[in-house]
């Protein structure tokens, strides 16, 4: 059973957020500070572990949402197969904190990275990079022949308009075969993100691109183009994974390919794009019940009251993500208790500056004082864990039970 309590970490000279003369959010703590709750962490853990299994997926959860090694380990102990990354220094950042397989959603491009990627190999660990062109194949080829080592590479699927990926199922076929064509190469399965497909009705276009997705895995399995016995067939962001997990269940894909999940942002959800995500799917699944919980928050102080109708926090761009506005959530009195909540009723961010925010209270908000501390939400979890060197993680009271670091 895990211990509540972990030894914090050590901080570097700098870092903000961060315990200086106590060890709770209401006194004692540099301010902001973002903070992960305990009991929705476990939560979410427990409960995307559980839905991929339902399913007969695996799960490696994308690492680029935290790159907080503390939760990469979390997800690990949960159950996760491995950890996805976007680049070659994540993957190398999520090795040295002991992850030995390591999904690379992203095309391996350029010498010094495929430098990065060969030394992990080296090291022990288990890459896979996925690749949508002969030129990529070709560039691998030579790099990892001459080092001597073979690279596990996925053949990636796209969308018209979308970013990276094959167009066709031509295209995926002349990836393969010039895979093939490589010693130094393993064609290991199919890979695709499901994120990039766009509308006004995306459900019915996802569901045609995973059926695509598992027409082309199935075909470079018909065709003797998979190299590997236990091939992979992996798609998923914190979308629209229910029904990405449904499609693979659906194909009956377990007899012949590890079917693996992606979603990163679950691990903590968020109070804006994933809530109204999960409320999709909440929508189609009704099963699933209570769905992932926020988790993630980040506490700042009311700095200035210049006039009627306006508070100042001391919060801004530098510590928040701001595709949408934060959303203030609960109020406390600094060296107070957690269970003394006060108002936010009415409190409406109408601007965020590099390290301002202000708010618009309502008439009546006259309690208000200045080192006041509020709880915000945030949309998009991964642009704010970039904003941290490292996280508080805390309890109900507000204690801060151990300092996760980052890795970006």
């Amino acid at each position: 059973m895990r211990e509540t309590k972990r030894k914090a970490n050590t901080t570097t000279l700098g870092d903000k957020g961060t315990p200086e003369t106590g060890g709770s959010l209401l006194t004692g703590v540099s301010l902001p500070a973002a903070a992960i709750f305990e009991a929705p962490l476990a939560h979410n853990l427990a409960w995307m572990q559980r839905f991929a299994a339902s399913h007969g997926a695996y799960l490696a959860p994308h690492g680029k949402t935290t790159m907080t090694p503390a939760l990469f380990q979390r997800q690990l102990e949960a159950g996760a197969w491995g950890i996805t990354l976007a680049t070659a220094p994540q993957c190398r950042a999520a090795f040295a904190a002991g992850v030995q397989r390591l999904l690379m959603a992203n095309q391996l491009i350029g010498e010094a990275n495929m430098a990065i990627v060969a030394g992990l190999i080296e090291a022990g660990a288990e890459v896979y990079c996925v690749v949508d062109s002969t030129a990529n194949v070709e560039a691998l080829g030579r790099h990892f022949a001459a080092a001597g080592q073979t690279l596990n590479v996925l053949v990636e699927l796209g969308v018209p308009g979308g970013r990276t990926g094959c167009r066709t199922l031509e295209q995926v076929l002349g990836v393969a075969h010039s895979v093939a064509a490589q010693p130094a190469l393993r064609m290991a399965g199919m890979e695709g993100y499901e994120g990039v497909v766009h509308g006004t009705d995306p459900v019915p276009a996802i569901r045609d691109y995973a059926a695509q997705l598992i027409a082309c895995a199935q075909r470079l399995d018909q065709d003797g183009l998979l190299a590997v016995e236990a091939p992979i067939i992996t798609a998923s962001g914190s979308a629209w994974y229910d029904l990405i997990a449904e499609a693979f269940d659906a194909a009956e894909l377990r007899g012949r390919f590890v079917p693996v999940l992606r979603p990163g942002c679950y691990v903590v959800h968020d109070h804006g794009l994933y809530r109204e995500a999960q409320r999709g799917v909440l929508t189609r699944r009704p099963d699933l019940h209570e769905g992932l919980l926020p988790a993630l928050e980040v506490f700042a102080q009311v700095q200035s009251l210049p006039e009627p109708g306006l508070a100042i926090i001391a919060l801004g761009k530098r510590d928040i993500g701001f595709d949408q506005l934060p959303e203030p959530l609960r109020r406390y009195r600094e060296g107070g208790n957690a269970k003394d909540l006060l108002s936010v009723a009415g409190w409406k961010v109408t601007k965020l500056m590099d390290q301002h925010a202000f708010i618009a209270l309502p008439e009546g908000a006259g309690d208000v004082r200045i080192g006041d501390i509020v709880a915000f939400g945030a949309s998009h979890p991964c642009l704010t864990f970039d904003k941290w060197r490292q996280l508080c993680l805390v309890n109900e009271g507000l204690d801060v039970v151990e300092q996760m670091q980052t890795s970006f």
